[in-house]
């Protein structure tokens, strides 16, 4: 039996625990997550994720990984970037999302390039030096064990890759950390319950964000897994930031 212990928002529970809760609350808001995005950052997550995909630096022919891939919004731009003769995998250790993202994408059209693995970030079932770019957007906060998923995602990279991780970071911009602190614990749940039906997974999901290293301490679990020149790049104010590092 595992005792070791990790948090579940603000709570501590046992690492098996935190694996199903987190299960359960992604399983809860798959069919309203695109919704919900939209909803929840008026529309700015698309800005993000145009951001990170011009940070991609992929070509035609390439492979890419789109961990916690959810319902594709990276994997179909890679989709169209790597073009048929390169390959994309969308993953999400979740299969509600994994199948949601899977629906959307054929929905557009896009098949022939595009594979779909539910799969761990901390022990991924890829080979060595296989992904030219790996992305995971606004995923990384709901993994257990965040330095064992750095560490798996370095191994399957191949030199001159590169790794970037969109997440939800700390407020930068004067005055903004209070305003965000009320819309996160005040709007953001009862945004939840009136759209989705499910206060308590976007209450979750507001905990879970407070729990994420800051940009600072992101920036040295990066070096500590092996990738070099990293950076970051805040944006809306250090709200989210955009983590980049190489497999050289």
């Amino acid at each position: 039996m595992n005792d070791e212990k990790t948090h579940f928002g603000f709570e501590q529970v046992a690492v098996d625990e935190k694996v199903k809760r987190v299960a359960g609350v992604f399983h809860s808001v798959a069919e309203k997550y695109d919704v919900m995005n939209d909803v929840m950052s008026f529309g700015v997550h698309r800005l993000w994720k145009r951001f990170t995909l011009a940070q991609t630096g992929l070509k035609t022919g390439q492979k890419a990984l789109d961990l916690a891939g959810g319902t594709g919004d990276l994997a179909m731009r890679m989709s169209k970037m790597v073009g048929p003769s390169g390959e994309v995998v969308l993953s999400d250790i979740n299969g509600s999302m994994l199948g949601c993202g899977r629906e959307r994408l054929i929905d557009h059209g896009i098949a022939g390039n595009v594979r779909y693995v539910q799969a761990n970030a901390e022990c991924l079932p890829f080979p060595d030096d296989y992904f030219d770019c790996v992305t995971m957007a606004f995923g990384l906060r709901n993994v257990t064990d965040k330095d064992a998923a750095l560490a798996s995602i370095y191994r399957v990279i191949k030199p001159g890759g590169r790794l970037l991780v969109l997440e939800f970071s700390r407020p930068v911009a004067p005055g903004l950390a209070p305003v965000y602190d009320t819309y996160s614990f005040k709007l953001l749940p009862l945004m939840g319950k009136l759209i989705a039906n499910d206060e308590d997974s976007y209450r979750y999901l507001a905990e879970s964000i407070r729990m994420h290293p800051d940009q600072q301490t992101l920036k040295g679990m990066f070096e500590q897994a092996g990738f070099e020149k990293v950076s970051y790049h805040n944006m809306t104010g250090g709200i989210v930031a955009l983590h980049k590092g190489y497999k050289l």
